[in-house]
């Protein structure tokens, strides 16, 4: 593995001013081609300085001493970066060349409030609550355009996440607990719907969206391995979903960060594997896309955790993804060099990196992509992600 690429100096600088595995919240949509896109959502404040630590800056030792036992002998890429212990199969992923990271990365929100920073994160808004649709649903409307159908956008989830919100069609799925409707009442609720013009094509997609996900994937959503691999099942093939999204939560570490991150990490590797593995031939057609809504605070607090903090890191994994490096123009950990005294300062736009990856992978101008998606940005979309 390489070491780290000051790539954001030049193409993506920042110019913008808890516990156990709940069940993902799963979305998706149709359309692209045969390229797939999966966005992970960490909700709570992943700390981008645990996923990827900084062990070759001096800063590390003094602020984050505690954990610094928990990188001997991890993975590293360069000299630098030591990727966390708990993402094992993230870190061959990255030895492989499917994972680049992107350091010291974070929207323009500078607040710390989670609520505002995932309303901003997903909505690509100038400001929390500014834009009411998604910049995946606007994604999903710029691949439409021209398109023989309009891209079909699934939730598999109570609701449908911000992100995938607007003007693009979305329909949503989630999982229950009761009992199976028998085939027989399915028939004659059909027969019911066939002729109503409003309900008919209603039934015929919640139908469609059933034959999809399976029983057997859904009753097995228990944990993040099962949650990967429905997600590959929705996703494969000709028939398969082509843009969706995953939710985490349990990032948001206040207290006893070591073993709550190392929790929530090993759910995430367990996830991607599991998804790169159900994605079989298509993984050589697939990016995902990880990102939190921000940071934690550079130095641990009383009582082991890390509270609200600025800049973060993200991923890009994928079976074309130009990988094996760290992209980052790296800020420092000295006190003189942190946010506000207390963050890793953010370097790079967030938005130049979800823009840039989108744009490469599913073949679009980054121009248009970045002022589609994130309208009212002056950061220049993030290049040279994906393999020529």
């Amino acid at each position: 593995m390489t070491s780290f690429d000051r790539r954001s100096l030049l193409t993506g600088s920042l110019v913008l001013g808890a516990g156990s595995l709940a069940l993902p919240r799963i979305a998706f949509a149709q359309g692209a081609g045969n390229r797939n896109l999966l966005f992970v959502l960490l909700r709570g404040a992943a700390d981008g300085m645990a996923m990827l630590a900084p062990v070759g800056d001096p800063g590390f030792d003094s602020l984050r001493g505690a954990s610094l036992a928990d990188y001997d002998g991890a993975p590293r890429i360069g000299s630098f970066f030591a990727v966390h212990p708990a993402l094992a199969q993230i870190a061959i992923a990255a030895e492989a060349g499917e994972v680049v990271f992107v350091h010291a990365a974070a929207t323009a929100y500078r607040e710390r409030s989670h609520f505002d920073g995932q309303n901003l994160i997903e909505s690509g808004g100038t400001a929390p609550y500014a834009t009411k649709d998604g910049w995946l649903n606007r994604l999903a409307g710029l691949i439409n355009e021209g398109a023989p159908a309009p891209l079909r956008a699934l939730a598999i989830a109570q609701a449908v996440p911000l992100a995938l919100r607007g003007s693009a069609p979305v329909s949503n799925y989630a999982p229950s607990a009761l009992p199976q409707a028998s085939e027989d009442l399915l028939a004659r609720v059909s027969q019911l719907y066939g002729a109503d013009t409003e309900l008919g094509p209603l039934w015929a997609r919640a139908l469609e969206t059933k034959a999809m996900a399976s029983d057997d994937g859904l009753n097995n959503l228990r944990d993040a391995s099962a949650a990967g691999e429905l997600t590959a099942s929705l996703m494969r093939g000709e028939g398969g979903a082509r843009i969706g999204m995953v939710e985490l939560g349990g990032w948001d570490t206040h207290a006893n960060q070591r073993g709550a991150f190392a929790r929530s990490a090993r759910q995430l590797d367990a996830l991607l594997a599991a998804y790169k593995t159900g994605m079989g031939t298509g993984w050589s057609d697939t990016m995902v896309l990880v990102a939190t809504e921000f940071g934690r605070t550079a130095r641990l607090n009383g009582t082991g955790g890390t509270d609200h903090g600025t800049a973060s890191a993200a991923l890009v994994m994928g079976g074309a993804v130009r990988g094996g490096r760290v992209i980052a123009d790296w800020p420092g950990l000295a006190a003189s060099q942190l946010y506000d005294g207390r963050d890793l300062a953010p370097t790079i736009a967030m938005e130049s990196v979800l823009a840039g990856a989108v744009a490469e992978h599913l073949r679009l101008d980054p121009a248009r992509a970045m002022a589609r998606l994130f309208p009212g940005r002056d950061a220049v979309p993030l290049s040279g992600i994906v393999r020529a």
